[in-house]
């Protein structure tokens, strides 16, 4: 057992490379729930020093972690004086809408042209831990996660995971605004809901309806976004 372990642990070194990109990709997945659930508000200053020591890493994962999410657009690294967490951009949201439906629909027309039972069953754990985890308030971030957690793996079901990292990364200031709406227990059984809509059609092999579903999901009717824009000035560009 010694050696495995030994081996384990060599490779989540930080000068070892593999290390080094797993301490990225942990920073870059904390630091990115951080910014969309708002813990981190626009306007943040973000200081590398601070953050090495939090994440008891060295400079160079923390590096690697935050050009990711400069090139996301959630921060803006400025070279040689500061980085701050981005405002929050109108037309990016617009676009952010338009990519998530079209290639949510085109994933979901896919599954349902060939159902496939172990997808299904995935899709249903992580539709009863979001069960789980809805009425505990503190449990928000983790109902956030189970919720992207669930399309990422309808993405994996079809071979195209590089089009949800795709999509991850152009939904930043979508995501943002979503965690402005209030998580009534109503709003979070509507989620869920709406995820065992897709299942239902997935399975049903009703590639039209599965599309209506995804479609009604991620639906947002125009200027949905301008009420939070006026509660929170602060946080738009």
């Amino acid at each position: 057992m010694e050696k495995p372990m030994n081996a384990a642990l060599d490779m989540m070194r930080i000068d070892n490379p593999m290390g080094r990109t797993m301490a990225s990709s942990r920073i870059y997945d904390d630091l990115r729930q951080r910014i969309l659930s708002l813990e981190l508000p626009p306007g943040t200053a973000l200081t590398r020093a601070e953050l090495a020591r939090e994440y008891e890493v060295s400079q160079t994962p923390l590096r690697d972690a935050m050009q990711k999410l400069d090139q996301d657009g959630l921060i803006r690294i400025y070279p040689q004086s500061r980085t701050l967490v981005t405002r929050i951009n109108m037309e990016r949201i617009g676009e952010a809408l338009f990519l998530r439906q079209a290639l949510e629909s085109e994933v979901g027309a896919k599954l349902a042209a060939a159902p496939d039972p172990e997808t299904l069953a995935k899709l249903r754990t992580v539709i009863a831990l979001q069960k789980d985890v809805a009425p505990h308030a503190d449990q928000l971030r983790r109902f956030q996660e189970l919720d992207e957690y669930f399309h990422f793996l309808m993405f994996e079901a079809v071979g195209h995971t590089n089009l949800h990292a795709l999509l991850r990364s152009r939904t930043g200031d979508l995501d943002r605004v979503r965690r402005l709406q209030t998580h009534s227990d109503g709003r979070l059984n509507g989620i869920i809901d709406g995820h065992e809509r897709i299942v239902a059609a997935i399975e049903e092999g009703d590639a039209e309806l599965a599309v209506h579903e995804i479609r009604t999901h991620t639906h947002k009717p125009t200027g949905w976004a301008d009420e939070f824009r006026n509660r929170h000035k602060d946080y738009f560009a």
